[in-house]
């Protein structure tokens, strides 16, 4: 059940905070409003929903004027700021509802010539329902009650048997112009209502005080929640399918997605996807439905999800061919755009046919995306949407908009502006980084991030695993483990499998260092460095391998081999061999796996300040040698010292260099002893 989370105290100090102007506090406590909405997954998720605030400014001349502050489009109410809420000149929007008609691309034009700072964000499409509504607080979300009920063939009836005449009921528009005059039009015929609901949309509350339109919010929601808790009868099931491996079908998955991405676009080496798995008792159950089938057919509960989830998702049951399902959706969205493109004069391009979102029974469900950040928004919605599925066809049945109209929108302008930003150059790319919470794997890490690669760490400690994370900051993960124990490779590539949907690229770079005399080396020790050292980077590349096989789109393995593999240092013999070992081990896999467009490469590196080589050994090292530490760590060819940073930025490198295999690249600031040509 939605709570309602107002403490009027919090509130207060928040507006006492904004100064003394009383357009100021209005602002901070419209925002206010917004965050615990926008914190509330069951009333409105990522981006969704707006909000608004009427005030009064001066302008130029001192004049005081009307003005609505309104959230900005693609702004997330759980995060706005003052910046995302940019104000309009009421007086210059008012006019407009008397037109007859308004294009999207005049009325775009008009927001924004209204607008106190043209520099600010686009504001929401919906502004002009919010201008036209007399009242002072006007929220709209898109909560998962809402949409059920708004998505039901008796909405109405359903609406006064719970209301009776305090809610407004709005037939179904595409939001701006139309849908700002049928709401405000709705309104006028009964203004004593509290809010509106749009059928097949949403829901809009408002009230003369911040605290007044939420708990409306609230409390209208809880309303539909418990009339949903008395009236719905549970579905038919099917018996429970065998669980599933995410390892088995997840990277098949993505690797069918890629394919058709990549015959799109054109482009054979287009980035695979990111893909967030959700598992749980209700997403179980939901998949074991016997109307399983008529409810993905049956469309998304609201207009504004299908920008991130498609109209329908792609099933995969036990049994099915993966790379065929997600091509006979591919060619099913294909006709569903040549069949909707018809009804429109202006040319539109297609997007990409590949699924947002996959059912998996036995699984979960599936949100698919360019990155973790739009593969876990898809998710989200997802989840969403079959909760509201779920409470609608439990009462009276589930009829969301129709398809044209859906088409509409996935294809408005105005809608997809939210989806036009430039991707980063390894955006979609998942990349396990071993030692990850490491001086070199860390920096491989951030290196990687910063180009928009999601990222799994790997590492023995639990604390400076979390640390790391903490410093990548979201959308990527990691697991703790000894990468030494059977079995360890295969359980961390799985968990990154799990978190991703599959793995392109592996930094295999975790490493210790012992030292002895190696006519005196103890045999224990020489085997447990060949386990850290060698027989640790087989087996990540092996487990790796499996999932780019399955995947079928190529990737590449990385590895930290060490200038000693080349150059042995005295009493390094039991860390030289294991890395010579693994330098061998590149140019093996590149032969083996090359035809399959599955590259290996490495990196050399030397005296980088790490676990390997911390502040007490370089001290050693240097009294040995007669120098000072500073020379010491200078000792090469540039006279500078080489930073765990350099080596991050010769992997990112490596992986950039689409034609590059079978290559070692030296990062030692220039040591001609360990010069490979």
């Amino acid at each position: 059940m939605v709570k309602n989370r107002w403490i009027e105290a919090e509130a207060r100090a928040l507006a006492e905070a904004a100064g003394e102007s009383e357009a100021e506090q209005a602002l901070a406590l419209v925002i206010h409003a917004s965050r615990l909405i926008g914190a509330d997954r069951d009333l409105v998720l990522h981006g969704g929903g707006n909000t608004s605030v009427k005030v009064k400014r001066p302008d130029l001349f001192g004049n005081l004027r009307d003005v609505i502050h309104v959230k900005g489009s693609g702004h997330d109410l759980a995060e706005i700021t003052r910046e995302g809420m940019p104000g309009l000149w009421l007086d210059e929007l008012l006019p407009l509802r008397g037109l007859d008609r308004l294009q999207d691309e005049d009325m775009v034009n008009a927001l924004r010539g209204a607008m106190l700072d043209a520099s600010g964000p686009n504001p929401s499409i919906e502004t002009l329902l919010h201008a036209f509504l007399p009242h002072r607080f006007v929220l709209h979300t898109h909560a998962t009650a809402m949409i059920a009920l708004a998505d039901m063939p008796n909405a109405p009836e359903v609406i006064r048997e719970i209301f009776g005449e305090r809610m407004g009921v709005v037939p179904f528009f595409k939001p701006g112009f139309d849908l700002g005059r049928a709401a405000v039009g709705t309104f006028e015929e009964n203004p004593e209502v509290e809010g509106l609901i749009l059928l097949n949309h949403g829901h809009f509350a408002f009230g003369g005080s911040a605290r007044e339109a939420y708990e409306r919010l609230v409390e209208q929601t809880t309303a539909v929640e418990e009339w949903f808790a008395a009236n719905r009868w549970p579905a038919r099931v099917h018996s429970s399918p065998e669980p599933r491996r995410a390892v088995e079908v997840l990277p098949l998955l993505r690797g069918a997605c890629g394919a058709v991405s990549a015959a799109h676009s054109g482009n054979r080496d287009a980035p695979m996807p990111v893909i967030d798995l959700r598992r749980s008792d209700e997403i179980d159950a939901f998949l074991m439905r016997e109307d399983l089938d008529i409810l993905a057919d049956a469309g998304v509960a609201t207009p504004d999800h299908v920008i991130r989830t498609k109209n329908w998702p792609v099933v995969l049951r036990p049994g099915d061919e993966i790379a065929a399902a997600v091509s006979a959706y591919a060619e099913r969205y294909r006709s569903y755009f040549e069949r909707n493109a018809a009804r429109h004069p202006e040319d539109r391009t297609m997007l990409d046919p590949a699924p947002n979102v996959a059912w998996i029974p036995g699984l979960g469900i599936a949100g698919i995306g360019h990155d973790a950040r739009a593969a876990s928004q898809a998710a989200d919605l997802a989840e969403q949407n079959i909760r509201a599925m779920a409470m609608a066809q439990g009462a009276s049945g589930y009829r969301p908009v129709g398809e044209a109209q859906l088409f509409d929108m996935e294809y408005w302008s105005l809608e997809q502006a939210k989806l036009g930003r430039t991707r980063p150059e390894l955006s979609g790319k998942v990349v396990i980084v071993t030692g990850g919470a490491g001086a070199i794997g860390l920096a491989t890490a951030q290196a990687f991030a910063a180009r928009g690669a999601n990222v799994f760490l790997v590492d023995l400690s639990q604390e400076a695993l979390d640390s790391a994370l903490e410093s990548l900051g979201e959308g990527h993960d990691g697991l703790a483990l000894d990468i030494t124990l059977d079995g360890a490779a295969a359980s961390a590539v799985e968990a990154a499998v799990r978190r991703f949907g599959g793995v392109d690229i592996l930094v295999s770079n975790a490493g210790a260092a012992w030292t002895g005399a190696i006519a005196e080396l103890d045999d224990a020790l020489l085997r447990k460095s060949f386990e850290l050292n060698f027989f640790a980077h087989l087996a990540f590349s092996q487990a790796t391998v499996a999932i780019l096989r399955a995947q079928g789109r190529g990737g590449q393995l990385l590895f930290n081999v060490s200038k000693q593999s080349v150059n042995p240092g005295k009493n390094f013999g039991a860390y030289g061999l294991p890395k010579a070992t693994t330098f061998f081990l590149v140019k093996q896999l590149a032969l083996e796996l090359g035809p399959e467009g599955i590259r290996a490469n490495g990196i050399n590196a030397d005296r980088i300040r790490s676990g390997l080589l911390d502040d007490e050994f370089i001290a050693q090292r240097a009294r040995a040698r007669g120098i000072d530490e500073e020379t010491y760590m200078a000792g090469n060819l540039l006279r500078r010292e080489v930073e765990a940073r350099h080596v991050a930025e010769g992997f990112v490198a490596l992986a950039l260099a689409e034609r590059t295999t079978a290559h070692v690249l030296t990062v030692d600031g220039g040591n001609i002893e360990a010069s490979l040509r």
